[in-house]
């Protein structure tokens, strides 16, 4: 069996990294696609709580009593726009590693297959 042939094998459980882009424009699915079922957990919940901090902090900013809220107005400005940067990146990373796994899907597979004798010799002589 050579590498082509080891490949080909594993054919049936190639990812399509273009696939996995387009679900991964619903944070989380993309890594559910590619059957990283823990990480997409990690990345939806990433993504909410970033959504619920930033919603809280919209809605502080928005009616601000100082006898009510600690902290001075500016600053739940500041926290909102923070974790509307957080929402950014984490979407964004989520859809990169999407990509990525897809594409490296069949590389554990390829790495773990045999490799007999023959092919050593004919590396070799190569």
């Amino acid at each position: 069996m050579n590498l082509i042939q080891a490949n080909n094998e594993g054919a049936s459980h190639y990812k399509n990294p273009k696939k996995a882009f387009y679900f991964s424009i619903i944070p989380g699915l993309g890594q559910v696609y590619n059957g990283k079922y823990l990480k997409s957990a990690v990345v939806l919940g990433l993504e909410l709580s970033a959504y619920y901090s930033w919603k809280n902090n919209l809605e502080k900013y928005n009616t601000y009593d100082s006898n009510n809220y600690p902290l001075k107005k500016h600053r739940y400005l500041e926290k909102r726009n923070k974790y509307a940067w957080w929402i950014g990146i984490i979407y964004f990373y989520a859809m990169i590693d999407a990509v990525v796994d897809a594409h490296l899907n069949s590389f554990d597979r390829l790495m773990e297959s045999p490799i007999n004798q023959e092919q050593i010799e004919e590396g070799l002589n190569e």
